[in-house]
């Protein structure tokens, strides 16, 4: 029997099932594919933005730096959004006239910093848990499309009233597929989510050590 003929042969709730699957598996490479180019476009845009910034900072262009960080060019780096939240707050407590100490002045930048991260970071998370449910639940779907292909073939003998191996071979033959096809949804997904959840940290480390180093440039600026 080919793949065909089985589907043929399957009945309405294992071709649910089947079918189930399949969009769980589209689903967790669509989800793939579109967190893998964002990340690759982070880190792209994100090596251009960081030597561009500093200069500007070394140079004392608060304003160029925010120009710099708001440029659509760099709409996906991760650092730019970071970076940009805390040159912002600078710059308002500077302009606002409102006399805030040296400490009140870094205590906002560092808390505008720290929610621009989070903000950042479940943004880079967004789908990527969906990766975690299919590659968990996937099996245990094929397995409930096992569970009914061989309840089918039980059916199929009790039919008959032939207990052959020719009687149940198909049901068990449709059975297996299904296990088959939880396992190959199942292990590409759940690779995809190591990747991914790798890189995000990869990112996390790079937010908090760009987020420190924009700390201690407005620190030394105000000293």
């Amino acid at each position: 029997m080919n793949l065909l003929e089985m589907w043929q042969q399957m009945g309405w709730v294992a071709k649910a099932i089947a079918v189930v699957l399949f969009f769980m598996s589209m689903l967790s490479f669509g989800v793939a594919i579109e967190r893998i180019y964002t990340f690759w476009q982070a880190r792209k845009q994100s090596k251009l933005y960081a030597p561009q910034v500093a200069k500007h900072l070394k140079e004392g262009r608060l304003k160029d730096a925010i120009a710099v960080s708001t440029n659509k060019a760099y709409r996906y780096s991760h650092l730019a959004k970071v970076v940009l939240a805390g040159l912002q707050e600078y710059q308002f407590a500077q302009e606002s006239g409102q006399g805030m100490s040296r400490e009140d002045t870094l205590d906002t930048v560092r808390r505008a910093i720290q929610r621009a991260s989070a903000l950042t970071a479940s943004d880079l998370k967004k789908m990527v848990s969906s990766l975690a449910t299919i590659g968990a639940t996937a099996p245990f779907v094929g397995l409930l499309g096992t569970v009914v292909g061989i309840i089918t073939a039980f059916q199929g003998i009790a039919a008959t009233g032939s207990g052959g191996i020719g009687a149940v071979s198909a049901g068990i033959a449709e059975a297996l597929v299904e296990t088959a096809l939880g396992l190959l949804v199942a292990i590409p997904a759940v690779w995809f989510y190591n990747y991914l959840t790798g890189r995000i940290e990869y990112f996390n480390v790079e937010m908090d050590n760009s987020s420190s180093e924009l700390v201690d440039y407005f620190i030394k600026k105000t000293a």
